[in-house]
Parts: C-alpha cells; sequence; structure tokens
C-alpha cells in the first residue's frame, strides 16, 4: 500500500503542472486567506506589542482615584510631593497629560496624539529612552521632543520645525527613541510652560520607579493608609495590559470573523476545483484501481495534492504579508484614552506558523470528500467514461 502510494502521488505531482486553471484557484484562495489572517493579527499584535513593552517591571504609574486611563487622572500638588518622599520609591516622575492636534502624514486627517509635559526626571525614570537626533530640550523653554514613530506618522515634527500648541509656538529639539513602546508616539515637553499653555494646575500622573518590585503590595497599603492620598498605584504592565485589551480583542474578533468567511471560500473553490481535477482524471484513477491498486492509496494521493496547493497559497500569502506589512507604521486611535498611538505590524514566526497551519487544515477539509469520491466512484462506469 504505501509503495502505491507513493507512485500514485508523485505522479499527481509531477502532472499539477498540466492542470494549471485548478490549481491556481486553490492556491490563490488559500493565500488570500492566509494573508487577511495573518496581516489582520499583525496589526493586533503591533498594537498590543506597543503599549506592553512601554511597562517595565520596576515601574509603577500613580492615578488619581478612580481613573483608569491618563486623560481621566489628577493629582493635587500635595499628593505629589507626599509621593516624591514615600519610602518604598526610588525615583518619581510628575508629569501633566494633554491632547495635541496633528496630521497625519499619509491620510492629511488630524489625529490627536499625548503631549506630555514632563521634567529632567522622566529620562532617568525610563532608562530606555535614547536620543536619536537634535538634543534634549532645555528647561523653562518652548522646546519638543518628540517620538521617533510620531515624527515618521505626522507632519510637521521634523527637528528644526515649529509647532502650535494653542497659542504658543513651539520648536522641535529632538527625537527620542524608547524600542517602538508607545512613549514613540507621544510629543514631551516642559512641564511648567505646557501647566501655562494647557491651563493646568498640578500633573495628571506620576512614574515612579521601586527600590524593590516585591514591595508593592506594602507601598498599596501605606497609600490607602495615608488620609492625604486620594490616589492609586498600578503596576505599567497591569495599567498598559488593560489598555491594550479591548483595542486588541476587537481587532481579533473582526480577524477571525472576515478569515472565516474567506475560509469558507476558499474551501469551497478548493472542493469545486478538486472535484474538476478529480473528474477530469476519472479514467485514469478507474484504470489504476483496475490494475490493482486500492482506495487508501488513491485517497491519499487527492489528499497530498490538495495539501500541496494548500501549503503553496499559504506560504504565498505568509510571504506577501511579510514583506509588505512587518515593520509598517501606520496608527489607530486607543480606545482608553481617545487618542492616536502610532505601531508597526509584527509579522511573527507563530502568526506565519498559525497562517500555514490554516492553510493545511483548509486543504483537508477541501480535498477530503473529492479524495474519497475518487476512491469510491464504479470502475466499469469511469472507464466507460460515463
Amino acid at each position: 500500500m504505501l509503495a502505491q502510494t507513493k507512485a500514485i502521488t508523485t505522479m499527481n505531482l509531477r502532472n499539477i503542472v498540466q492542470r494549471p486553471g485548478t490549481s491556481i484557484v486553490v492556491v490563490v484562495g488559500i493565500a488570500g486567506v492566509v494573508a487577511v489572517l495573518v496581516g489582520l493579527l499583525a496589526m493586533a499584535k503591533g498594537f498590543n506589542a506597543a503599549l506592553t513593552t512601554t511597562a517595565a517591571p520596576d515601574r509603577a504609574i500613580v492615578l488619581g482615584h478612580g481613573s483608569r486611563n491618563e486623560m481621566n487622572s489628577w493629582l493635587t500638588n500635595e499628593e505629589l510631593n507626599i509621593m516624591s518622599q514615600l519610602e518604598g520609591l526610588e525615583m518619581t516622575s510628575g508629569e501633566m497629560y494633554a491632547v495635541v492636534d496633528l496630521t497625519q502624514r499619509t491620510s492629511g486627517e488630524q489625529a490627536y496624539v499625548v503631549g506630555r509635559g514632563i521634567t529632567p526626571a522622566a529620562y532617568t525614570v525610563r532608562p530606555e529612552l535614547t536620543l536619536a537626533s537634535g538634543r534634549f530640550p532645555q528647561a523653562g523653554r518652548a522646546e519638543l521632543l518628540v517620538g521617533a514613530t510620531a515624527a515618521r506618522e505626522y507632519l510637521g515634527l521634523a527637528v528644526g520645525d515649529d509647532v502650535k500648541l494653542r497659542d504658543s509656538i513651539w520648536r522641535v529639539v529632538g527625537h527620542f527613541d524608547t524600542g517602538g513602546t508607545a512613549n514613540d508616539s507621544e510629543i514631551w515637553m516642559d512641564l511648567s510652560l505646557a501647566k501655562s499653555v494647557f491651563r493646568r494646575n498640578g500633573v495628571s500622573t506620576m512614574r515612579v520607579r521601586l527600590s524593590d518590585t516585591n514591595d508593592m503590595a506594602a507601598i498599596q497599603d501605606r497609600i490607602a493608609r495615608d488620609p492625604r492620598l486620594n490616589i492609586s498605584l498600578v503596576r505599567e504592565d497591569e495599567f498598559y495590559a488593560s489598555q491594550a485589551e479591548a483595542r486588541t480583542s476587537l481587532i481579533e474578533t473582526f480577524t477571525y470573523f472576515i478569515a472565516s468567511i474567506m475560509a469558507v471560500g476558499a474551501i469551497i473553490a478548493a472542493l469545486n476545483s478538486m472535484y474538476v481535477a478529480v473528474e477530469s482524471r476519472k479514467v485514469e484513477i478507474a484504470t489504476l484501481r483496475a490494475l490493482g491498486f486500492g482506495q487508501a492509496p488513491i485517497i491519499s494521493s487527492v489528499m497530498a495534492e490538495a495539501l500541496f496547493l494548500s501549503a503553496i497559497g499559504g506560504v504565498a500569502g505568509a510571504t506577501l504579508v511579510y514583506f509588505a506589512m512587518n515593520g509598517y507604521t501606520t496608527s489607530t486611535l486607543n480606545g482608553a484614552s481617545n487618542t492616536q498611538i502610532a505601531f508597526s505590524f509584527m509579522v511573527s514566526p507563530r502568526l506565519i506558523s498559525l497562517g500555514l497551519s490554516c492553510a493545511l487544515m483548509l486543504g483537508l477539509i477541501g480535498g477530503l470528500a473529492p479524495a474519497i469520491h475518487a476512491a469510491r466512484a464504479p470502475i466499469t462506469t469511469a472507464l466507460l467514461g460515463k
């Protein structure tokens, strides 16, 4: 049986080029499904990574009590002073969160981008930050430090450009890079001037670094017992995970919904194509069976052909997405803060494996029925061409 299976399968695969029409239909259908599946999941992975990779294990964020994001958070000057001296915190950075209107480079549409008022402590509390070009802003001057991703995604943010924020003009003096995190989508400015321009008093949040990551619960207990503090301390990984959850879930749900619809179409195309292929070879298959070839080798050979074409489609779809979209930068609305966040598509090996597995599954489903039909067709009827 193994020898028969090998012989028929080899013959089928060699003859695929003689059936270009049916073969192309299967390959293109499978490639489309894999491209959509991998492409959209790469978008979800990139968005999620832009947020979750922002977190550091020894870093936490202080939010106003009841706030779930920085936009709705507010800390009083008293709370800021108390937290800066709290035992267990190695460094603190009080920061103001604002929204800046910019123009997207690709679409020309308006985008709402995070503007962050900072002090030099912001650089210390984020050791992953490096200066990509230009220089750091000087305290007390209307100068901007722009994230590398924001500089690529939005117009007017090159070093030396002037940006209008409310009624004042700010100059871009440098670009910074934090390794593709959410901070790279932001614009940073001097805190004292930002308070004046955006008419704020106090700060929105505070970034802190813990002296010992195991002391988180003890610090939270000290905060809860201090009647002067009406705030919450949240680990950065927990904070950004909650920020990414809703949008990532929406993208993934949409992805599987669209991919499922396309998969049904691909299966139908594969079924039709394989039935046509089997029908065109029914005399050949009947002759083989008359010569003593069993049903199992016939089924195996048809299935091998379907899986081979599906594998080609899967590789084609995954390759197309990888070279066209991997690393491609775009932006979307972060529903948790109603601001744009720029991110890059991430076509990972796991996503490619998922796409190829999906392709083989579709080939398996689409080839099984035609394979059984080919093996069970009456020999005499097939030989007579009926």
